[in-house]
């Protein structure tokens, strides 16, 4: 199947973005995760519609002018609309997964024209709950060990703040390894300028109870934090959370499972 990588240059950064086979428009998003997260789930909707996916601002292969600005769901919601606009095959179904569902959240707040549908799988909204004071300052502290040279340290705590449980090889496999300086710097343009706008944003519940937006969860996040943050979105919207295969990152864990539940909202 065809595929196109390229840039698009957007108020204060330069976006890496890939475009893949023909028909409808389907854009896969994540933050901090970047496009290669999604790349075989968007080769298997290849296949009969125009698949985007991208790096978010200031991770990977999407370079900012400042890197001391903080990216917002507003700004990357801004950077879709015009990966949107200038993939001219729109308007397209959007998948978020995590920060990137915060992100696709803004974007149907602010360019319903540009979306049908809108899945938001897994949001971290966690100032949308009652205990959000200690998530905020669990964040934090998960924060303060990053910068304070133990990686690895705040990795594990930021997996117990959401709540999931790893067996200890598969974390020394995934986190415990020594990081590509790539992989270091956006962990470090994550936690400086990420985390805190995308699980402080506050949606604008009225205007969002207009829209057509999914939320989902996924079938085996029971617990954790994500869940939790996710129920409290769709409740707000009024709309009954719709379960995806695996976890918070199921659409990269199994793909095609993942796939086949995403095809039925397209």
């Amino acid at each position: 199947m065809s595929q196109i990588a390229g840039t698009l240059r957007v108020p204060g950064a330069e976006l890496y973005h890939e475009i893949r086979g023909h028909g409808p428009l389907v854009v896969l998003v994540g933050a901090p995760m970047d496009a290669r997260s999604f790349t075989p789930l968007a080769e298997l909707l290849a296949t009969d519609h125009t698949v985007l996916t991208t790096d978010p601002r200031g991770i990977n292969r999407s370079p900012v002018d400042d890197p001391d600005q903080d990216s917002t769901p507003e700004m990357r919601a801004d950077d879709l609309a015009r990966l949107i606009e200038h993939a001219d095959a729109g308007p397209a179904v959007v998948l978020g997964s995590s920060g990137g569902a915060v992100s696709v959240l803004a974007l149907a707040q602010a360019r319903p024209d540009l979306v049908t549908t809108v899945i938001a799988h897994e949001p971290p909204l966690s100032d949308l709950l009652p205990d959000a004071e200690r998530i905020r300052a669990q964040g934090e502290e998960v924060i303060a060990t990053h910068f304070g040279g133990d990686p690895v340290g705040a990795m594990r705590k930021f997996l117990v703040m959401a709540g999931i449980d790893l067996p200890e090889p598969v974390f020394q496999q995934f986190f415990a390894q020594e990081p590509s300086p790539r992989d270091r710097a956006d962990a470090d343009f994550q936690y400086a300028h990420m985390y805190r706008p995308t699980t402080r944003w506050i949606p604008d519940f009225d205007v969002l109870r207009t829209r057509p937006v999914v939320v989902g969860i996924g079938t085996e996040s029971a617990g954790q934090l994500c869940e939790r943050t996710s129920e409290a979105l769709a409740k707000e919207l009024g709309v009954e959370p719709v379960r995806f295969p695996g976890d918070h990152t199921g659409f990269a864990g199994d793909p095609a499972a993942f796939a086949a539940r995403l095809r039925d909202f397209l």
